[in-house]
């Protein structure tokens, strides 16, 4: 047996069940959910720094996004308001495209 104790997505017990092998599962409460989401949001950046070529970079960024997605909702927000926030943020800080590195700053 396995022992994973990690959040998965909706259709894995489905499909791990298709495949004939049995498998615990419960439901999170609000506070567990968050704090596994923020564990998953870890575990996928980590695959993504690990990457090795585009195809499995976006592979993690979609799942980053999805969990993003879900802790948007989490905390009472669509996907809308998360990017008017971003947006928001453009217009007074800009974005990353210039690739501008701040060396240091004289007090």
């Amino acid at each position: 047996m396995t022992v994973y104790c990690k959040l998965v997505r909706d259709r894995i017990p489905d499909i791990i069940k298709k495949s004939g092998k049995q498998l615990k599962t419960k439901v999170l409460d609000e506070h567990e959910f968050e704090a596994e989401l923020k564990k998953k949001a870890q575990e996928e950046l980590q695959e993504y720094f690990a990457a090795t070529n585009d195809k499995e970079s976006l592979e993690e960024l979609a799942d980053l996004l999805e969990i993003i997605r879900t802790l948007a909702r989490l905390h009472g927000a669509s996907m809308a308001k998360l990017e008017q926030i971003r947006k928001n943020k453009e217009l007074e800080r800009g974005g990353f495209q210039d690739r501008i590195f701040l060396m240091e700053v004289e007090e």
